[in-house]
């Protein structure tokens, strides 16, 4: 098991979890090492996703980094998006969605790291979605002031509503059967067979992060040092607790067997892991703490161990041929690395060690290595500034 954390200062942070349980008692205190830090991106890091193999982190410059978890090497960068990655989600081990400032929503082979989809998604820009459980529906919110409901067997665009304000965080329950809409610090519960509002929480202060613990109990933090424990039946604050000296920039929730733990990452640099309760009244213990000394934007856990069982979205869900606006969006941008050409050539295997080696990343289809982004770049500026002579 381990802990990912990205922060403003540009850097991915690895840390290896070691459960233990002290003699005296059911009290355990678990330990944080240390395992690796990586600086590949060029600006702070906004999103990060897991699944059993990979991490991938998205940047304020555009790209996405992919990281084998098995193997601690970089493995490539995606660089379609012309904006801030604000959200990335894996489904199983075979798809990625990305969501970005330039409105767009991509879909990715998370085999072959290629773009299989690319939807204009919002006019505005993409703030996050959410996969739902079954593979065939998503959600998205953008600055367009629209919640979107998105076919992912058909791959196309199945409902749109107008909603009065800019959401920000988008979040499907656990067995889809309802939703939350973070608008601020406002939390609307829609009902996924109706698809109206079933009730609203009001925090006190604006949301960042929201995790559902079961299937009505939900976890709120935002700018504040304190995480609540909300009853989404009921409306009800169940508990809440000082997790941190500064405020909460991200959460994430998992199960292992007889354990059901939350872990919290701040602005004070603090990543904690902590003891979930079966009574979810009761406020957690805390199992561990470690200080990256760094202001931390995000967070994920890869689960070594435990099997991925949702493999790839459902049969159809394979890009279905597009319709005529469709095919307009869908029209590779300056900058993608799609490039069929390059199916025939055998991709070089040499990567990157997450410690630092300075061996060549990964040519694959829809990958790109660090320099050679780089590269693409400077040439890119070099461009730029001739047109700039020339129409002077």
């Amino acid at each position: 098991m381990e802990l990912v954390a990205g922060c403003y200062e540009q850097v991915l942070f690895g840390f290896a979890v070691h459960p233990e349980s002290e003699a005296c008692g059911d009290h355990q205190q678990w330990t944080l090492v240390a395992d690796f830090t990586h600086h590949a991106h060029t600006a702070s890091l906004s999103a990060v996703a897991v699944n059993s193999r990979f991490v991938v982190t998205g940047s304020k410059d555009e790209t996405i980094h992919i990281y084998d978890m098995k193997k601690k090497i970089e493995h490539g960068a995606l660089v379609h998006h012309s904006g801030t990655i604000t959200c990335l989600k894996f489904y199983g081990n075979r798809h990625l969605i990305s969501g970005a400032e330039d409105g767009l929503i991509c879909i990715w082979d998370a085999k072959k790291w290629e773009c299989l989809k690319s939807i204009k998604a919002h006019k505005g820009q993409v703030t996050f979605l959410s996969i739902h459980p079954s593979g065939k529906l998503a959600l998205s919110v953008g600055t367009d002031k629209t919640l979107r409901t998105w076919n992912l067997v058909e791959g196309r665009s199945a409902f749109i509503k107008n909603i009065k304000q800019n959401a920000h965080i988008v979040e499907w329950s656990p067995r889809g059967e309802q939703y939350v809409v973070i608008i601020q610090n406002k939390i609307d519960i829609y009902q996924l067979d109706t698809a109206s509002i079933s009730g609203t929480i009001t925090n006190e202060k604006r949301i960042s992060s929201v995790k559902f613990l079961s299937e009505s109990v939900l976890a709120v933090a935002g700018d504040e040092e304190v995480i609540r424990f909300f009853d989404c039946d009921s409306l009800v604050c169940l508990c809440e607790f000082k997790a941190h000296e500064n405020r909460v920039k991200d959460m994430f929730s998992f199960e292992i067997p007889e354990q059901h733990v939350i872990v919290t990452a701040s602005s004070d640099g603090f990543i904690k892991m902590w003891k979930l309760e079966q009574d979810k009244k009761v406020p957690p213990s805390l199992l561990c703490e470690v200080n990256t000394k760094a202001r931390l934007t995000c967070l994920g856990v890869w689960l070594d161990k435990v099997p991925d069982t949702k493999e790839s979205f459902p049969p159809a869900a394979e890009p279905s041929p597009v319709s005529k606006e469709q095919s307009k969006i869908g029209k590779k941008e300056p900058g993608d690395t799609v490039h069929k050409e390059e199916k025939q050539s055998k991709p070089n295997t040499k990567k990157r060690s997450l410690a630092g080696d300075s061996k060549k990343a990964t040519k694959e289809s829809g990958l790109v290595s660090t320099k050679k982004r780089k590269m693409v770049e400077m040439l890119e500026k070099k461009r730029k500034k001739k047109k700039i002579k020339i129409m002077q």
